[in-house]
């Protein structure tokens, strides 16, 4: 897979018309996007309008109902495994949650035995072991480095547990794990969620600069940076009690989804 770690560019992201209807109503409609690769695009909107929905599709892990996207060269709806090849999500609530009693070491271990598994073509199992093992260890020294995130800081280096970290922390770990992968497009839910107004401006710097080594960023947010491609989210005929219970079930089937996609 090709990604910003090794000088790839990421994929533009358009749509047009997207939408996507659950059981109990729209989540998401009408959204238009073009975006070049390599952008830092902010899904702004209130809690509940369909931000992280739209997050997962435009990631290939839900299906839209209505009107047409792509990112890259693959089309959605149509072409949802091809992009999930491509893309990669940091923190999801309800899809990619930390595990609060394992360590930093002990998620950096277990995303890399994935990546070693499941990350590449048949043919790199072929290599020697300990060229296999080098290179992925570059990998996830090179994904902790752009993420900003230094062990040595942390309590406990990196025996420190999640629930030990601070939020920008776990933000700056998930974002790592999913480095780690080397994807041309990256998804970030609720970038701006319970930072003081120093650490959201780290956090968005960040991701800028995961954008200036060439991976498209994908952020959901309440307030969008002024550098980032707006894409704005809004409520259509549910209440906030429907919008709640159509998040539920539409983060269950975007675990599911994200499950498969790891056994493929």
């Amino acid at each position: 897979m090709d990604g910003p770690t090794d000088g790839a560019r990421g994929a533009a992201v358009t749509a047009g018309d997207f939408g996507l209807k659950g059981p109990r109503g729209w989540a998401f409609r009408g959204i238009g996007i073009e975006a070049e690769p390599g952008s830092l695009i902010a899904l702004e909107g209130p809690s509940g309008s369909g931000r992280t929905c739209l997050l997962l599709a435009l990631t290939g892990r839900m299906r839209a109902t209505e009107g047409h996207a792509a990112v890259g060269r693959f089309r959605l709806p149509g072409q949802l495994a091809a992009v999930r090849r491509i893309s990669g999500l940091g923190p999801v609530p309800g899809v990619t949650d930390l595990d609060p009693a394992l360590t930093v070491a002990e998620h950096l271990h277990e995303r890399a035995l994935l990546e070693r598994r499941f990350g590449g073509p048949l043919r790199g199992l072929l290599r020697p072991r300990s060229e296999r093992g080098n290179e992925l260890r570059l990998r996830v020294d090179t994904a902790l480095t752009a993420a900003g995130l230094d062990l040595e800081t942390l309590p406990k280096g990196r025996r420190t547990s999640v629930r030990d970290l601070d939020r920008l922390e776990v933000l700056r770990l998930s974002v790592a794990l999913a480095l780690i992968g080397r994807p041309r497009v990256l998804g970030v839910d609720d970038t701006d969620l319970k930072l003081s107004d120093s650490e959201r401006a780290e956090a968005w710097a960040m991701l800028k600069s995961l954008t200036e080594r060439g991976t498209t960023v994908l952020a959901v947010c309440s307030e969008a940076p002024k550098d980032a491609v707006v894409v704005r989210t809004g409520t259509t005929d549910r209440t906030d009690r429907t919008d709640h219970a159509d998040r539920t079930d539409h983060d269950k089937e975007a675990a599911d989804a994200l499950a498969e996609a790891r056994r493929a």
